[in-house]
């Protein structure tokens, strides 16, 4: 077992492997991995539907094919969840590095190389996926001689346990997540002080993801009794809301459970029984229960623009991420309408390359008639009962990114100005430059443009 770190993270690698022994196994470059991968070996990934998969280590193998020129020559067999995402997988299909994949994928690129017959693709069922991988269903014809399913496995792990367990990506919170979950929290606890929400709230509804996650585990940790949940998926943070005595009682359609969640609800079953339900999508997702129960609605989305206007599925107005799954229900009938998500995210080129908070959305899933409060890592926006160019200055000076703000505000008060010059100021834009964030990153590699 490899671990790959960066340079200058001693202190934090050492807080975070609590197994002393695998500390003289780290990795400070890499590059120094490479030759562990040959060609034709099955490889496997951690990660499902976009969440905890490996980023690294897959993107210094698709360098290291595109700078020596190894398209078609270092091909590999990749097994993973589900889903993983654009600068990975489909990144390796356009390199041509994959020669089979299974049991579920999501890339332009992939889709082509499957159809197109250069890439060996099995569409399996999810849940039996895992049984059959470790049967050796899929790896019969291996030529390496070796008995074992996979020969390498790249896993996301933000923590090695003293009994050397790994604690995945998804499961674990990080600062910009808690930051969020803390505003949240915060906000909600204004709402009750002003008399416009119960002591225990209104049923919770959360997506999935580490902020998703971030934000239940705050409430968990909050001053809130007896709350109840009304969702689609409960993630692991869930049992600690129910072990601190403060979960009453959930609803969903799914349990996204870590392997050590779902050891931890068989194992404490007898707790957890009458306190949870499944039931039918339908169901769960129904406009008119979510509007009767007064559901708080809480979800992650791919960007939202100053107007608040909000794009859920679509990156850069066209290539579908992941979909809108129950966000549309959720956010539109919800009592309060919450939509979170980092201030920015990182290019190859910009660790602030792309901010999640826009002039105008290049796709809208949830119109600003449906959206009641937006939340990044910077602060919260409140903007129920805003005028478009209030809601603007609101959006701006709470969630953008100190890099982005005065950009965003600049090209708010010029619209304003000449909107209200030419009768057009009720929510202004520049048609001629509401996009060049999105072009200057197809140019540049980042949305920081040098002038509007």
């Amino acid at each position: 077992m490899h671990k790959v770190v960066e340079r200058g993270t001693k202190s934090l690698i050492n807080s975070r492997i609590k197994r002393k022994s695998f500390l003289n196994k780290i990795v400070h470059n890499v590059d120094d991995l490479i030759p562990h991968f040959q060609n034709g070996m099955y490889i496997g990934w951690s990660g499902f539907a976009g969440t905890s998969y490996p980023k690294v280590v897959p993107i210094a193998l698709a360098d290291h094919v595109e700078k020596n020129n190894l398209q078609g020559k270092l091909k590999m067999n990749l097994f993973v969840g589900a889903s993983t995402g654009p600068e990975t997988e489909d990144r390796w299909a356009m390199l041509d590095m994959i020669d089979k994949r299974y049991p579920h994928q999501n890339g332009h690129h992939i889709r082509n190389g499957i159809n197109q017959g250069r890439i060996r693709f099995s569409d399996e069922h999810l849940a039996i996926f895992a049984n059959e991988l470790i049967g050796g269903y899929y790896t019969m014809d291996k030529p390496h001689g070796s008995k074992r399913t996979l020969d390498v496995a790249i896993i996301e792990a933000t923590e090695i346990t003293e009994d050397g367990c790994i604690v995945p990506g998804a499961s674990v919170e990080d600062e910009v997540s808690n930051a969020i979950a803390n505003h949240i929290v915060g906000f909600f606890k204004n709402e009750i002080e002003q008399g416009r929400l119960p002591k225990n709230l209104l049923p919770l509804q959360s997506g999935i993801g580490s902020i998703a996650n971030a934000v239940v585990g705050g409430l968990s940790r909050g001053p809130f009794d007896n709350i109840s949940v009304w969702t689609e998926v409960v993630q692991d943070t869930f049992l600690d809301f129910f072990d601190n005595g403060k979960l009453k009682f959930a609803s969903a359609t799914s349990l996204r459970f870590s392997p050590a969640g779902f050891n931890r609800l068989f194992n404490n079953w007898e707790t957890y029984q009458n306190k949870l339900v499944l039931r039918n999508q339908s169901i769960s997702n129904s406009a008119e229960l979510v509007r009767r129960l007064g559901v708080i609605a809480m979800n992650t989305p791919v960007e939202f623009d100053i107007y608040g206007h909000v794009n859920s599925t679509c990156t850069f107005g066209s290539k579908m991420l992941n979909g809108l799954g129950g966000s549309g229900e959720f956010l539109r009938n919800s009592k309060l309408s919450i939509v979170h998500a980092p201030s920015t995210r990182p290019t190859k080129s910009d660790p602030h390359g792309i901010s999640s908070v826009i002039p105008f959305a290049s796709h809208i899933d949830h119109p600003e008639h449906d959206i009641d409060i937006l939340v990044t890592e910077q602060g919260l926006a409140d903007i129920r009962g805003l005028a478009p160019y209030e809601r603007a200055k609101v959006i701006i000076e709470k969630c953008a990114h100190p890099i982005y703000k005065p950009i965003l505000m600049e090209y708010l008060e010029t619209s304003h100005s000449l909107g209200i010059k030419k009768g057009m100021g009720h929510e202004p834009h520049q048609l001629d430059k509401a996009f060049k964030f999105y072009t200057n990153l197809f140019e540049k590699g980042t949305m920081r443009i040098d002038k509007w």
